[in-house]
Order: C-alpha cells, then sequence, then structure tokens
C-alpha cells in the first residue's frame, strides 16, 4: 500500500471511530494488565463476563495475592486455559509488589519480565494505560494488515514493525484499536465484509465479497 493511500486509509477509519478504545472492562491499569493477559485465547466478551465480578472484589496486585489461586480460578474458570492464567496472575501479581511497589511498570522490558506477559500484552498495556505508540498485533491486526497489504508479513513482529515503520501521525496512538475493531466487525477472518467496507478501495485483496442476497438493491 501507498503512503498516500496508508494516510487516507487510517484516516477514514478513524473519521468513522473518532475515539477508539479496548472492549475490555477495567477499572485500573492493574486490572487492564489482568485483564490482557487473560484475553490471550479468549474473546474479550468472555473475560469482560469472568471479570466484572472479579474486579468488584479486587483492584490491586495485594487485593490479588490475598484472593489466592484458588478463589481466582473460580472468578475465572469460563476462560479458556484459566489454570494457567491463574496461576500467572497470582505470580505476576506478587512480582509487581516485590519489585514494583504494587504499580504497573510503564516499561515493555519491565512489563514481558512479569509471568504470562509477552510482547502484545505489554505493548496494549503501553498503548492503553500509558499512552505509547505502540502496535499489539493480535490475529485481527495481523490478517488485517497482510489482508490489505497495509503492512504485510510472515511474522507478527514482522507486521508489527511494518506498522512501526509505516503508520503515520496522527494515528500512531490510535492505530492499534482501529484496526481490531475494524478486522473485528468488518474486515472479518472467514468472509470479509467488503461491501460496507470504507477502505475497501484501498485494499489489495481480490476478490471483494459480494453483498448477501438480502442487502441488494
Amino acid at each position: 500500500m501507498k503512503k498516500a493511500d496508508i494516510f487516507e486509509f487510517f484516516s477514514r477509519l478513524h473519521e468513522d471511530n473518532p475515539a477508539p478504545e479496548t472492549e475490555l472492562e477495567y477499572v485500573n491499569t492493574y486490572t487492564l494488565l489482568v485483564a490482557v493477559v487473560l484475553s490471550a485465547q479468549a474473546t474479550d466478551a468472555g473475560v469482560n463476563k469472568a471479570t466484572r465480578r472479579l474486579f468488584q472484589e479486587v483492584t490491586t496486585p495485594e487485593e490479588m495475592v490475598a484472593l489466592g489461586e484458588a478463589g481466582l480460578k473460580q472468578h475465572i474458570k469460563t476462560i479458556g486455559l484459566f489454570n494457567a492464567k491463574a496461576k500467572n496472575v497470582i505470580a505476576l501479581s506478587e512480582m509487581l509488589i516485590a519489585d514494583h511497589g504494587g504499580e504497573v511498570p510503564a516499561d515493555r522490558d519491565a512489563l514481558e519480565r512479569l509471568p504470562g506477559v509477552g510482547r502484545k500484552t505489554a505493548n496494549v498495556v503501553m498503548n492503553t494505560a500509558f499512552g505509547a505508540e505502540t502496535f499489539a498485533v493480535d490475529t485481527h491486526i495481523f490478517r488485517i494488515c497482510n489482508r490489505t497489504g497495509l503492512a504485510p508479513g510472515k511474522t507478527v513482529l514482522a507486521v508489527e514493525k511494518g506498522l512501526e515503520k509505516k503508520t503515520p501521525q496522527p494515528f500512531r496512538l490510535p492505530a492499534h484499536h482501529l484496526l481490531i475493531l475494524h478486522g473485528r466487525y468488518v474486515c472479518k477472518a472467514r468472509k470479509p465484509e467488503c461491501w460496507r467496507c470504507i477502505v475497501s478501495d484501498l485494499c489489495a485483496f481480490r476478490p471483494k465479497t459480494p453483498p448477501p442476497a438480502h442487502a441488494r438493491g
């Protein structure tokens, strides 16, 4: 995708959604971190359902450690991989208390040292909580970047580096959420809804998906 088209691509998405936000529910930076860790290989809606009551009781690492692994499992047992995730959340909470005074660090390397926190999770927290221009590449963003020609790459890291290099201001901060939401609701995995996509003319995907019969005419 050409430079001018990339600017137009983000411009249209931003005009359509001027204040994109994560769909994960959280009350502070710590609960955001926990929610993102829990969201690996799970839907945001599923995570929100499990954490609503949890985050009424627990909003700090200290409270999470007090709840304990068994107590946490009771809250999150509807989420995939909940046993491993519960273990990681308790361990990262203990590390936050021991190494960071109970605060979530605004540093990607420090975040990645926490149990259960990989590069993608660290990028989400850096972007959402601390306003960093990071590009967390999930399955939606990986798909869109390759499908449209925006920032093609064979690996998640290659796509991230492509976005970092190609995304212009003033869209660098909201780019992550603009792309995720577009992928979730329009540029879907199985059948992209090209017929109602506001950037379809800038996109390399062929052939475009035609409108369903009931939407024609």
